[in-house]
């Protein structure tokens, strides 16, 4: 089967679309005629093995899996012996722990469910896990109640995109903080107010919120708290950091600060969950949530989807298709 693979950390550059053996599903496991896989900068991240935190987990010298990848959409070509939800034929979508940039991949049975009918492989593959993390920040560490007034920065990208519509999903007035390219494109995912960054400062207005998800992280944190309810709740989501240990230490900085405020300091790192990516599918199917897809590449293409992923300036998502 082709898949693009790496032998060692580094640029994109690194990756190559290669000829390797199909895996064979564990007891547990199916394995996935891929159609489409997203990826993101957790993905961009893992390659790059920087920050080098990421080689405890991923490899210390080099990827422990060759394969990189995590969000796919596709069928089901088998499944292992203990498998009973699942057959072949199947359409389904989730994540792996690594290689979905191949043609075939072996998933965890309860890292999947079916594909909505009203989605493409394409739409399917983008949801997993920036879904997910816009779901469990809004909905279980900010408890987002109808009411509240949300403010999401980033809004137009993988995470971000997402949360815009999830919090209206929960009923909150929303606010998204955008380039100016991307004004009509967070006002159609249904923002109730649209934060040109270029023309204005979300920091330095009157406007104080319930909840802000900030998946950009480019303001002090002590300007985004003025921003901030006195008792509101702040989630820092950038995900980028130090060359050593990442956002760890302003992840740290974050929890110690809380300890000194009725506001709510709450960065936290997403888990990825069955039960939440069929809440996710119902979003999907009822319409309340679309998936926004920015660019496709074709499979030999791997490299140049996570150089553009890598920029910073997506609007939605970044597909690979099969």
């Amino acid at each position: 089967m082709r898949a693009a693979v790496q032998h060692r950390y580094g640029p994109p550059s690194v990756l190559t679309s290669s000829e390797v053996g199909r895996p064979l599903p564990g007891r547990n496991d199916v394995l996935v005629q891929v159609g489409a896989a997203s990826v993101h900068p957790g993905d961009y991240f893992v390659m790059t093995g920087k920050p080098y935190v990421v080689r405890l987990v991923f490899g210390f010298r080099r990827p422990r899996h060759g394969i990189p990848g995590r969000d796919l959409a596709g069928v089901v070509a088998a499944v292992g012996k203990d498998v009973t939800a699942l057959r072949p034929g199947d359409e389904v979508f989730g994540w792996s722990t690594a290689g979905a940039l191949a043609e075939y991949a072996c998933v965890p049975a309860d890292h999947l469910v079916p594909v909505p009918a009203n989605l493409s492989a394409v739409d399917a593959a983008a949801v997993p896990t920036s879904a997910m993390t816009a779901l469990q920040a809004l909905r279980d560490i900010a408890n987002v109640r109808p009411g509240q007034t949300v403010l999401v920065t980033g809004a137009s990208g993988g995470v971000g995109s997402f949360a815009v519509q999830i919090a209206k999903a929960f009923g909150a007035e929303v606010t998204g903080v955008c380039s100016p390219r991307n004004v009509d494109l967070v006002r159609s995912l249904g923002a109730d107010h649209v934060v040109d960054y270029t023309r204005t400062d979300f920091t330095r207005t009157e406007k104080r919120y319930d909840v802000i998800l900030d998946n950009v992280e480019a303001q002090p944190l002590a300007a985004v708290r003025r921003a901030l309810t006195p008792t509101g709740t702040l989630i820092p989501n950038s995900g980028h950091g130090g060359r050593w240990i990442g956002p760890l230490g302003r992840i740290a900085k974050t929890r110690l600060l809380s300890g000194f405020t009725r506001q709510r300091l709450k960065p936290f790192t997403s888990v990825g969950k069955r039960k939440d990516l069929l809440t996710l599918a119902d979003l999907l199917t009822t319409g309340q949530v679309t998936p926004v897809i920015d660019r496709t590449y074709p499979l030999d293409e791997a490299a140049d989807a996570l150089r553009h992923v890598a920029a910073g300036h997506t609007r939605g998502k970044v597909v690979v298709t099969i």
